[in-house]
């Protein structure tokens, strides 16, 4: 049940004592790579990091004074010692339909017949008011027909490699669809990952790397109640936020980011890269006229980093908000960093370089076009940056987040990054976290790094990938 998780979107109570007719759940499962779950209604396996983890995540709540509730089947229930029943600091939901099932009245337990009556329950007064999450443990059957309804959704599916060494008859054995493993949205990028390395095209490049490359592809976030910061790898969030909101205030100075210790622009802004390139006028730091100065005064003259370009330029940014708010019917609502004219004074021309924004039913969507995309290094940190400016988007002009698609034209793997990421598609999606924003800021331009809260973020460590310039 640890280890091996699934847990999908929150399953909170709407907390204001009405019920919630869409009352939402989890699903924590442990699991084999193959999907078995059980063997002769027991697990197969005894694991105490299993159990701790099962433990940890079916008892932590965002508020002290409430509590979880576990929905389980009647099996389910019997395979727990005796002693241990019920689990101790959750509500024990158990769904039988048998009318024999006979148990002692106990404190933090309720018998329901249905799944659908136990979650109708669940969402009216009072465990609208005392439960936090719901979770969905087990048996085979329930989490087969559970995990497929609209009330479970974004599955996120962990693995223990130590049951592989389970031997077992595949006759007795429960599994689960591979829908579940399926749903999580990180392993689009996963996928896509795997298959440029096994059938990317190998190709040359202007750093001499070597990448394998696939033309055309696409993935799509749901940002309406978690945040896509992938979790296989650690991603640089303090990064994302500092760099957006330097791309936000116009900046072209790299300096401005070194001096709060994000260097992701360094190897780009270097005295030796800008030499290399022709810049050799161009003072160290001094980018160009690349993202933030195109997002912000579009058509200016660019002269270099200190100038004031105040009033100078069309704003996009600010005529993208316009219409969000005025005009959200708008099939112009467009932010582009491609500015023909001014490539060759960038240091880098822009990558993830054009955005439109969809407004429909309250929501604010984005998709955005990367003409090229280092997998490996950049498109976790791209995918979270523009996911974060919609959900800014959507702050500002009193929206809610809605889906955000990334297509791209070459996805390509440099070749002195195979190995990392074979070492990062060895690692199973945790749940994406969520992204909380400061409701007093209303203005673009006042943010500052701690508006922005991440909740829940655990991802498997950070691996190192060097960049290719």
């Amino acid at each position: 049940m640890a280890g091996d998780s699934l847990i999908s979107s929150n399953g909170h109570g709407n907390g204001n004592g009405q019920p919630d007719p869409q009352r939402t759940y989890q699903v924590v499962v442990a699991s084999t790579r193959e999907m078995g779950i059980g063997r002769d209604g027991k697990l197969p396996w005894k694991l105490p990091s299993d159990l701790r983890f099962f433990k940890d995540i079916t008892t932590n709540t965002s508020d002290p004074a409430k509590k979880n509730a576990l929905l389980m089947g009647r099996k389910t229930w019997e395979s727990f010692p005796v002693e241990s029943r019920p689990l101790p600091g959750r509500l024990n939901v158990v769904l039988t339909r048998s009318g024999s099932f006979d148990i002692a009245t106990a404190e933090n337990v309720l018998i329901c017949g249905s799944m659908a009556s136990a979650l109708e329950l669940l969402a009216g007064p009072p465990y609208c008011l005392s439960i936090d999450k719901v979770f969905v443990i087990g048996g085979g059957q329930i989490l087969r027909s559970s995990a497929g309804e609209s009330f479970c959704q974004n599955g996120d599916l962990v693995f223990d490699g130590s049951s592989d060494s389970i031997k077992f008859e595949v006759k007795k054995f429960s599994f689960l669809p591979k829908m579940l493993f399926e749903r999580h949205e990180e392993l689009v990028y996963l996928r896509m990952v795997q298959e440029i390395i096994s059938d990317g095209t190998l190709k040359d490049d202007r750093t001499g790397t070597g990448t394998l490359s696939k033309f055309g592809c696409q993935m799509r976030f749901n940002l309406r109640k978690t945040f896509p910061l992938l979790t296989t790898k650690k991603v640089f969030w303090r990064g994302v936020v500092e760099e957006l909101l330097w791309f936000i205030s116009g900046s072209t100075n790299a300096k401005v980011l070194q001096e709060k210790g994000i260097h992701i622009w360094d190897g780009n802004a270097s005295r030796d890269y800008l030499d290399s390139i022709g810049l050799t006028d161009r003072e160290e730091g001094d980018l160009g006229p690349v993202y933030g100065f195109q997002w912000r005064h579009f058509g200016a003259r660019y002269t270099d980093m200190h100038a004031d370009y105040s009033g100078q330029g069309f704003d996009q940014l600010l005529d993208v908000l316009d219409k969000v708010k005025n005009n959200p019917d708008d099939r112009r609502i467009i932010l582009s960093a491609w500015n023909p004219s001014d490539l060759k004074l960038m240091a880098l021309p822009p990558c993830h370089m054009f955005a439109q924004f969809y407004v429909a039913n309250g929501e604010l969507s984005c998709q955005m076009y990367q003409r090229s995309a280092d997998l490996g290094l950049s498109v976790p940190f791209n995918i979270a940056s523009y996911a974060l400016l919609t959900c800014i988007i959507a702050h500002v002009c009193d929206l809610k987040p809605g889906d955000f698609t990334h297509v791209i034209g070459d996805a390509h793997v440099y070749r002195t990054h195979v190995r990392p990421l074979q070492e990062q598609l060895q690692k199973f999606p945790k749940p994406f976290p969520i992204l909380r924003i400061n409701p007093e800021r209303k203005n673009i331009d006042s943010f500052v790094a701690s508006d922005f809260k991440l909740i829940g973020y655990d991802p498997h460590q950070k691996i190192e990938m060097k960049m290719a310039l």
